[in-house]
């Protein structure tokens, strides 16, 4: 008996190898009648209206991150509790930004209702950020009760608070 064979590591000989090109015959593909015709450029989708007084932005400049700060606005700003909110602010010189911190305790849920609530408030904040009165540091403490809010009724809460404080502008 032989356990061993010889096994060749050349799949195919040179031979074999060998292709003749042919023409390639392109078949169309179906396409969805809503698509457009391959070749032609896509008109790009407008992000923002033309209505829109300004940009409606909430980068890394306009956010509280250091612990001093949310501190100082805590020591030295005001404080309202209102509905699934309390805000503290603090009155900032004219000339500088408008900055948002958002604090979630471990009583609004677990990690996913807690970062739930944080994207409600900044979206509230970015929304209407433009229709501040002053310049201010402000810093949201999201409440449990924010577990059972859509964003509808975070928005509201939210420009009610900001009008109790008196930093909305006037209409």
């Amino acid at each position: 008996m032989i356990y061993e064979t010889t096994i060749s590591t050349v799949k195919d000989s040179p031979e074999t190898a060998a292709r003749i090109p042919e023409p390639q015959f392109h078949q169309e593909r179906a396409r969805h009648p809503a698509q457009s015709p391959p070749g032609r450029a896509q008109a790009p989708h407008a992000r923002v209206s033309a209505a829109t007084p300004a940009r409606l932005r909430f980068g890394r400049a306009q956010r509280i991150k250091q612990g001093r700060d949310f501190a100082r606005v805590r020591q030295q700003g005001e404080r309202l509790v209102s509905g699934c909110l309390i805000a503290n602010w603090r009155l900032l010189p004219p000339g500088s930004a408008t900055r948002l911190g958002v604090i979630t305790s471990s009583k609004v849920g677990g990690a996913v209702a807690r970062n739930r609530a944080r994207r409600l408030l900044r979206e509230a904040f970015r929304l209407h950020q433009h229709e501040l009165a002053q310049t201010v540091d402000l810093v949201l403490v999201a409440r449990p009760v924010i577990a059972r809010k859509d964003f509808a009724e975070v928005q509201k809460e939210f420009l009610t608070t900001l009008r109790k404080a008196g930093l909305l502008k006037r209409v």
